[in-house]
């Protein structure tokens, strides 16, 4: 299904630049609320992180839900996988949030759920996105939308995250530095591994509304790094703007990114015999994890590149797990989205349940040495590039050379005409060599 506004996570752009404008989020409002109403009214709950432009945005798309006699109940600051939450226990017709997750502050977007906490399918984006383009009109006064603030929105969502691990966990003794990225889990994440009991120290939560995933964060996790060995931490824990990404620091410093964190959750529901199905990947995940949890007896099936891929793989599959290198965690018997914090207390209580340090949870899988290129695309078509015949012939011969040691992948980008060159494989001067030779190719090809 062609889409006009709606990328593969909403509608993401430039503070300014269409359609991430007042005038469009306002129409954007009215559309949403005429399609999620039905005609008929409804309640809509609103959030957003800490970008400066919330503000903005927000006022305008609860204008639009008035105007189309939609109720709307605002959250404020809230993280992504909060949002989904209570538009699913606050019984809302939709949740919207207003982010643009790891990008900087310039940056914004609109995003939506849908009543049982999970994205909006793709029929009803269409519908939204027609709605747009039809001209905006106002319901009656007297039945225009009423505006209401959630106020304990903040406590019932850390309540939530807590209620994901058992609740007899007590975690005194353990050291953990949490970094918010100055964004919507600032005044959540912190305050949660305080209430189950360890220590906390807080960097990257003093957001000022143009300071988020500056330097810190999901997407800079040096900061992280740096702290939990400043303060001896027994664990480092970087969420992203929004809070639906995660990446960890164990004590000797060393970032464990998606795969690592998939890879000892996956090996904790095996130990508490919750596992159900296979792993869901994408075409970036690892091969180094996709061997370990074949010894593991666990398969690993590959989605495309996207959270949205994964989720509609686990709901098909009715499967638990799955998730990106970048951070994108879906445990699917917890919630319905990526959550940072939640996928965070799962690896906190197995190590908790075992004893062990994360970096002793993590042996037992090696990750294969990966090299990515970016190749312009130039005037040329991607199809043309990728079919090209010298393409074809060097991919087949690469992958030939490295067999079952090795993987390639070519795929366009999403956001930049740029073809992206990706070599796996146990030797990473090996990876290097052969990844330049696809790339030459391809090279050639965009002439």
């Amino acid at each position: 299904m062609t889409r006009k506004y709606f990328g593969t996570d909403g509608i993401r752009g430039r503070v300014g630049n269409w359609p991430i404008t007042p005038e469009f989020v306002l129409k954007l409002g009215w559309a949403a609320g005429k399609v999620l109403g039905g005609g008929q009214g409804g309640k809509v709950l609103i959030g957003k992180d800490t970008r400066i432009s919330g503000y903005m945005f927000e006022s305008a798309l609860e204008a639009g839900l008035s105007a189309a006699g939609v109720d709307t109940r605002m959250l404020g600051p809230m993280p992504t996988p909060g949002i989904a939450y209570l538009t699913r226990t606050l019984h809302a017709d939709a949740g919207i949030v207003i982010s643009a997750s790891h990008n900087p502050h310039h940056d914004n977007g609109i995003k939506f759920f849908s009543s049982d906490g999970y994205k909006l399918p793709d029929e009803i984006e269409h519908e939204i996105e027609k709605m747009i383009d039809q001209p905006m009109d106002s319901v009656s006064s007297e039945r225009l939308g009423k505006v209401q603030r959630i106020e304990d929105a903040r406590g019932r969502y850390i309540e939530f995250c807590k209620a994901s691990i058992p609740a007899r966990m007590n975690f005194s003794g353990y050291k953990v530095v949490v970094d918010c990225a100055h964004g919507a889990t600032y005044h959540i994440a912190p305050d949660v591994f305080e209430e189950i009991g360890a220590e906390v120290i807080a960097i990257g939560a003093a957001p000022d509304g143009l300071n988020i995933n500056d330097g810190v964060g999901a997407t800079a996790p040096a900061a992280l790094q740096a702290a939990v060995l400043e303060h001896g931490a027994d664990l480092g824990v970087a969420l992203d703007g929004d809070g639906d990404r995660l990446i960890m620091v164990d004590a000797e410093g060393k970032v464990r990114d998606g795969d690592d964190i998939l890879y000892v959750l996956t090996r904790s529901r095996l130990r508490t015999g919750e596992m159900v199905g296979d792993l869901v990947g994408t075409l970036m995940t690892n091969l180094g994890l996709e061997l370990a949890l074949r010894d593991a007896g666990v398969g690993l099936v590959r989605a495309q590149v996207g959270d949205r891929y994964i989720l509609e793989r686990l709901r098909k599959e009715n499967w638990l797990l799955g998730g990106e290198p970048s951070g994108h965690i879906i445990c699917h018997d917890r919630t319905t989205t990526g959550d940072g914090i939640v996928s965070a207390l799962q690896v906190f209580a197995e190590m908790h349940a075992t004893g062990k340090s994360l970096a002793e949870l993590c042996e037992g899988m090696s990750k294969f040495p990966q090299t990515l290129v970016n190749v312009s695309l130039g005037d040329k078509a991607v199809s043309d590039v990728m079919r090209a015949e010298p393409v074809e012939a060097e991919v087949n011969r690469v992958e030939q050379e490295m067999g079952e040691e090795g993987r390639v992948l070519l795929r366009p980008s999403g956001t930049e005409p740029l073809i992206r060159v990706m070599v796996e494989g146990r030797d990473s001067a090996q990876v290097v060599s052969k990844a330049e030779q696809i790339a030459d190719a391809v090279r050639a090809a965009c002439r």
